[in-house]
């Protein structure tokens, strides 16, 4: 096996892992429903569990990705993967409304140690197509994401709380190849880090400069995952008060935008390696303002449509940011990776909790029509520098 298949059996692997991982995540908001009836909660309560989750995981990725920038810790995915198979099995077993919080936070501690350093590794991995290589690892997460209320709806509707333990099994799988990926980076990985830092040159712009764009880099990810917070959370309740529709086909629609979400990821990372990363982080953000206008006013049917629209475009833009901020800091690629991942899980958190109250005050139909003005920020990319290094292939 030659180094650049080895390679690329480490992305493969890196990907199904984020598929595995961010499936058991998205199990937590596809039982919201199954939650709020059993425990009684309101909208406000499902809001804080999706805090909870995600502020555990938002606070520590970008600590977690510093220090594993300067001390790489060879298996530490798998031990991240091993708090989220206990976050898991509590979850399944919770008994009351604390259970639920501790249970979301031990899976947001396994996120937050898996997200910046497997993001690292798949840099090493890249053989240059930076871009390629966080698109393919970003869309194994967000397949799991799509694939997560799927399995909800066919497995935990029907069998009830407890069956979430089933789940396990997958972060097992995940635990297993997470130790064969560590023994890689013990050997090659390492290598290639001390080439890559050894290469590492800066962009040749001003630190004031530098700290514009990665401003702009994370208004841009707040605009884009509190307006995601609405969708994952939110949307099956949308669909239920305003369609009438059961919680099974609402968990249907959320697959098909989960679905649509994953297939932008996967198209945004080589089209940025391609025409550049800044002009895919402008037209995803703010291209796809005219269909979150629409959405608040759309028939089932149109709702359906514009919801894959929605996730397709709006995709396309976070591998890109992400290869965008490592290109600005070079031989900071953990910490980059550690503080986009944090802050969009962090937003998504704190956005879920606030749309939450919203939404118990002014009514779900209301925070559809607020949020749909977010994408307006993506206007703020005009302002991005341009990049050598990011605007072109490798």
């Amino acid at each position: 096996m030659t180094r650049e298949q080895a390679a690329l059996g480490i992305l493969g692997a890196l990907s199904i892992c984020h598929l595995l991982n961010d499936m058991m995540q998205s199990l937590l908001p596809a039982i919201y429903p199954i939650l709020k009836t059993t425990f009684g909660l309101d909208f406000g309560q499902v809001g804080l569990i999706t805090l909870t989750n995600q502020l555990t995981a938002s606070l520590l990725q970008p600590i977690i990705g510093t220090y594993t920038d300067k001390r790489p810790l060879a298996y530490s995915l798998a031990t991240g993967m091993s708090f989220t198979l206990m976050g898991l099995l509590l979850l399944a077993g919770a008994a009351h409304y604390a259970m639920i919080l501790a249970a979301a936070a031990l899976v947001g501690l396994g996120s937050s140690i898996f997200h910046p350093e497997s993001s690292r590794i798949a840099r090493l991995a890249s053989g240059g197509r930076h871009g390629f290589a966080q698109a393919l690892f970003q869309v194994g997460g967000n397949a799991g994401s799509a694939v997560g209320p799927l399995l909800a709806a066919f497995i935990v509707l029907p069998h009830g709380q407890g069956s979430i333990a089933w789940f396990s099994i997958a972060a097992l799988i995940a635990i297993v190849v997470l130790v064969r990926v560590g023994t890689w980076y013990k050997g090659t990985g390492r290598r290639i880090a001390r080439h890559h830092d050894a290469i590492a040159t800066p962009v040749g712009l001003t630190r004031a400069r530098v700290g514009m764009a990665i401003t702009i880099l994370l208004l841009l990810t707040f605009s884009k995952y509190i307006y995601l917070a609405s969708l994952s959370s939110y949307f099956t309740f949308y669909l239920i008060a305003r369609f009438h529709l059961s919680v099974q086909s609402a968990q249907l629609h959320l697959f098909l935008f989960l679905a649509a979400v994953a297939a932008g990821t996967m198209i945004g990372g080589p089209v940025g390696d391609r025409i550049g990363r800044r002009y895919v982080i402008l037209w995803s953000i703010l291209g796809v303002l005219p269909f979150s206008l629409a959405l608040p006013f759309a028939n089932l049917f149109w709702t359906r449509i514009l919801s894959v629209i929605i996730g397709l475009v709006l995709a396309s833009a976070f591998s890109a940011i992400i290869v965008y901020g490592q290109e600005l800091l070079p031989g900071r690629v953990g910490m980059v990776a550690g503080l986009f991942f944090g802050v969009a899980f962090g937003v998504g958190g704190l956005g879920a909790a606030v749309l939450g109250e919203l939404a118990d005050h002014s009514g779900i139909v209301f925070v559809y029509r607020v949020c749909s003005l977010l994408p307006a920020i993506g206007a703020l990319a005009i302002w991005l520098p341009r990049l050598e290094a990011a605007e072109r292939a490798g």
